[in-house]
């Protein structure tokens, strides 16, 4: 029997979500996604600490900065020494309302690949899907620097995102569900609201049906997974991002996975296109409080993580 993880790689490119790039073997993904989160929980692994301290001592009495920097491209070079695709490596979330900055970390980032004899296309530079992390986006795009949009939980920044011309954007299709799930609190019906109806769901097809109505080439990458559902209920989407538990249920399964998503399927969905200029991108996002709400803890949360890598360099030092 062919496996549900084998079968859901005839509709979609499967991306595996982790710093622990030991596990692709298995998995055989054709790209690999990281943040600063994925890449802490690795380097306090036993496997990965001895990159941690190979990076720190031989940049040690460079800035902090820098010293993350080469240990993200680290950890990047070896993941794509496993995957045939792209690596994905975000650009710090603190950097996520200065423009400026982010299109200078996002250059610095791409100038460290290549030193180590890596092809910029098979990079992609991750951006907080901030107005002004969409407006960093464009410039990089425009100096064939790919980009990959996070933290997206909207229409609204996916279209921003399309506009400006980025590469790709990822939808976090979990964290979605578990802003309504905690919202509904004890009238939440986990039948009613699984499966198609789920609202993370609801929030990529939106998306990748938008995007295909209106010939956008910006690829859709599904994220944030919760279930093997939500991940079989976009079979077709362009790209989908699983973490490894994930990865191994699918593996395990023989469970029949349907293709949900095709161009064709959406070709003659009624939807209207959106103008989006700063004005109605901020009132648009800041109208639909989950968004807001996960933007500002996504960003936060990232934010704390990198600070916490940055002590755990220290105590290295």
């Amino acid at each position: 029997m062919t496996s549900a993880l084998d079968q859901l790689k005839q509709y979609t490119t499967v991306v595996a979500d982790t710093g622990d790039f030991q596990q692709f073997v298995e998995f055989k993904p054709q790209d690999a996604t990281t943040n600063p989160s994925l890449v802490l929980k690795a380097v306090q692994k036993d496997d990965y600490k001895p990159l941690l301290e190979k990076t720190v001592k031989e940049h040690k009495n460079k800035p902090m900065g820098q010293i993350i920097d080469h240990l993200l491209i680290a950890f990047g070079t070896e993941i794509l020494k496993i995957v045939p695709g792209r690596v994905s490596t975000e650009v710090d979330a603190r950097l996520s309302f200065d423009t400026k900055a982010s299109i200078d970390k996002g250059r610095e980032i791409i100038k460290l690949y290549e030193a180590a004899g890596m092809n910029r296309d098979r990079v992609l530079i991750k951006l907080a899907s901030t107005w002004e992390g969409i407006r960093a986006a464009e410039v990089l795009q425009k100096e064939g620097i790919h980009c990959n949009m996070t933290l997206l939980f909207s229409l609204a920044q996916a279209v921003a995102c399309a506009e400006a011309g980025a590469q790709l954007i990822s939808p976090f299709v979990g964290r979605i569900y578990d802003w309504y799930k905690k919202s509904a609190g004890a009238e939440w019906d986990e039948v009613k609201n699984g499966g198609a109806n789920d609202s993370g769901v609801q929030s990529v097809r939106r998306i990748y049906a938008y995007y295909k109505k209106f010939g956008y080439k910006t690829e859709v990458m599904g994220a944030s997974f919760r279930t093997v559902s939500q991940i079989t209920e976009l079979a077709g989407c362009d790209l989908l991002t699983i973490s490894p538990d994930l990865l191994k249920k699918l593996a395990d399964s023989n469970d029949k996975v349907d293709r949900k998503l095709s161009p064709e399927s959406v070709k003659n969905e009624n939807i209207e296109k959106i103008a989006i200029d700063e004005s109605t991108f901020r009132f648009l996002v800041n109208d639909d409080a989950m968004a807001t709400e996960k933007l500002a803890e996504g960003i936060r949360a990232f934010a704390a993580d990198a600070i916490k890598l940055e002590k755990l360099i220290t105590a290295l030092q």
